[in-house]
């Protein structure tokens, strides 16, 4: 659950998120609370990797923080009138980070900047909304290990619960019947969902309260999250699920159906005039008929126990999503005296982020084999899930227009699998003045590039490194960086160059001394002992089904396209490239000089 602050920030900025952006009814303006935390901000919460001040001047600084402003503002609004944010806390939390800081190498625009927090809030504010009985008071958010630790030193023994990945909610219950249902909004205030509790199975419309004190007897306030119901759901494999999401847009919806409406889960986290024990109120709460917060809830008395928990949250299958745990100590003060931020009675302990914010630092394009063009990212460092990124590839060019992406543009990074890196979407424009162009696409193709000439030296680089492959001729001890040295060497210029060298000439090569010279010449040397099948598909070849029944390179020249279509698994379209490639000039030439070598399979019988 976001509070008015981000997590990163809300230490560093505690008094002055009580007179800004969480108490909006104060009227404390954003210039004040700047003013009062830049210095805190500075210090607390800037990481190396954005700690330098952009050199920019003021337009482009305006520039810059208008669009990070804007970005926030929208993504807040999305968070108090949905519940939902469009990106998860950890970009969020970054971005805001960012925004503050770069507010601190230009404090002159903190005059006249709005705050992006308070913006999207009285936007929100402005729509139909309850006022929530009780406040919801947020969570802290635990930056490491040994914050938990620390907190637990003070709060133990607690109680570890899973962090439900849903949309916070207020449920009021009078003379046992539901009267509302409200968004978490801002804390304060919330959107009026009451139209859909009837149609979600897991809210009960009625609820037996006479065993309880008056007050609540009289009116029962509960606090909880509504999620969308997942079948053995295993967080770290799994991921979100876009689970938030999809319970956001149900219940921004004008009506709920009924099938919905079943998908749609309760865990209840709170009970603002329950008993004062964690584990009087977890009991009261399941003989309400609310069992899953007993369920799911764990008492701990040390760090050892809570890491443990948190791993079982991470790892074990769940009728839900999360995205951590909560610790909640054993005993806390009733709710009419809680606010609208975070509570010290309560911490989040987040699962490692599976998305960052990173600045494109340039772009690449790579050109393989085949000349097929793959744009990379290269980021500023940035750390996801342990793993520090420097680099995410687009996919295609088609990828890359689609997202228009330009150095000093804001991306947001995930880990797809916990492996491979992918960029998610643009967070916001940078300020590049100059706009890179690609290759062009019809330059390269499969029977482009022979030569490392101008514009060609990716895709000839790409062809060397697949001849020496496991695929092609699987020459021992040969690599990339072996071509890129005999390439910038210039002593290859052709696919086939390095089959004159000799020891004395590799030898002479910064890093290569006589022993590893003596290796290459011997690695290059047994390609003389590969079968013709592996030069085929050394030399670029269309692939072949492997029983084609050609034995040389006269059975390929003389078969007609008809006859290549006929070979079962070629078809047309592959029968037309086997008609090309073996037509090309720069193959012929390469069949040439393999068949003067005398090689099997190219030589005259």
């Amino acid at each position: 659950m976001r509070t008015c602050l981000s997590a990163a920030t809300q230490r560093a900025f505690l008094f002055c998120s009580r007179i800004s952006s969480c108490s909006l009814r104060v009227g404390y303006s954003f210039r004040t609370a700047i003013a009062v935390g830049l210095f805190l901000v500075t210090v607390l919460v800037i990481t190396p990797a954005v700690a330098a001040c952009p050199e920019w001047d003021r337009e482009q600084a305006e520039q810059q923080l208008l669009a990070v402003g804007q970005r926030l503002e929208a993504w807040n609004l999305a968070y108090r009138r949905d519940g939902s944010s469009p990106v998860s806390d950890a970009v969020y939390d970054q971005a805001e980070a960012r925004y503050r800081q770069w507010l601190t190498c230009f404090p002159s625009l903190a005059e006249t900047l709005d705050d992006p927090v308070l913006g999207a809030a009285l936007v929100a504010s402005a729509s139909d909304t309850l006022e929530h009985p009780f406040a919801h008071t947020g969570l802290d958010k635990a930056a490491s290990s040994d914050d938990v630790a620390d907190w637990l030193t003070s709060h133990a023994p607690a109680w570890v619960q899973p962090k439900v990945d849903g949309v916070a909610v207020s449920l009021v219950y009078r003379q046992g019947q539901l009267v509302q249902l409200i968004s978490r909004g801002d804390g304060r205030e919330g959107q009026d969902w009451s139209r859909h509790a009837s149609v979600i199975e897991a809210i009960p419309q009625q609820l037996d309260t006479r065993h309880l004190d008056q007050r609540n007897a009289q009116q029962l306030v509960l606090q909880g999250e509504l999620y969308r119901r997942l079948t053995n759901h295993h967080q770290r494999d799994d991921g979100s699920a876009g689970a938030r999401s999809r319970i956001a847009g149900w219940l921004a919806r004008d009506r709920l159906d009924a099938d919905t409406g079943r998908h749609i889960g309760l865990f209840v986290w709170g009970w603002p005039l329950g008993p004062e024990d964690m584990g009087e109120r977890l009991a009261g709460l399941t003989q309400l008929g609310f069992a899953d917060a007993q369920r799911f809830s764990e008492r701990v008395e040390d760090i050892a126990t809570a890491e443990h928990w948190r791993q079982q949250c991470y790892t074990s299958g769940l009728p839900f999503a999360t995205d951590g745990v909560v610790l909640r100590a054993a005993s806390r003060p009733s709710g009419d005296h809680w606010q609208a931020q975070p509570s010290a009675w309560a911490l989040a302990w987040k699962y490692p982020p599976r998305e960052a914010l990173a600045e494109v630092r340039d772009l690449a394009f790579n050109i393989g084999r085949t000349g097929r063009i793959t744009p990379v990212a290269r980021l500023h460092p940035v750390k996801v899930d342990g793993r520090t990124l420097r680099r995410v590839g687009l996919g295609s060019l088609e990828r890359w227009r689609e997202l228009d992406l330009q150095p000093g543009d804001q991306v947001i990074i995930e880990l797809a699998g916990l492996i491979i890196p992918q960029l998610k979407a643009v967070a916001w424009r940078g300020d590049s003045p100059h706009q890179l162009e690609a290759p062009k696409a019809d330059d390269y193709h499969e029977l482009s590039c022979w030569h490392p000439e101008t514009g060609c030296r990716k895709q000839f680089l790409a062809r060397l490194v697949w001849l020496s492959g496991d695929s092609a001729l699987a020459l021992p001890g040969i690599g990339p960086g072996t071509w890129q040295t005999l390439v910038d060497a210039d002593l290859v210029n052709g696919l086939l160059d390095w089959q004159t060298l000799d020891t004395e000439q590799l030898g002479r090569l910064s890093g290569i001394g006589p022993q590893r010279a003596r290796n290459l010449v011997e690695s290059f040397r047994g390609a003389r002992q590969k079968r013709f099948e592996q030069w085929l598909v050394a030399l670029g070849a269309p692939p072949l089904p492997d029983e084609h029944g050609l034995a040389s390179w006269r059975d390929l020249e003389r078969r007609t396209v008809t006859q290549w279509a006929e070979i079962p698994g070629v078809g047309p379209v592959t029968a037309e490239r086997w008609m090309r490639f073996v037509a090309h000039s720069e193959v012929q030439s390469l069949v040439a000089a393999l068949r003067e070598a005398g090689l099997d399979g190219f030589a005259h019988h």
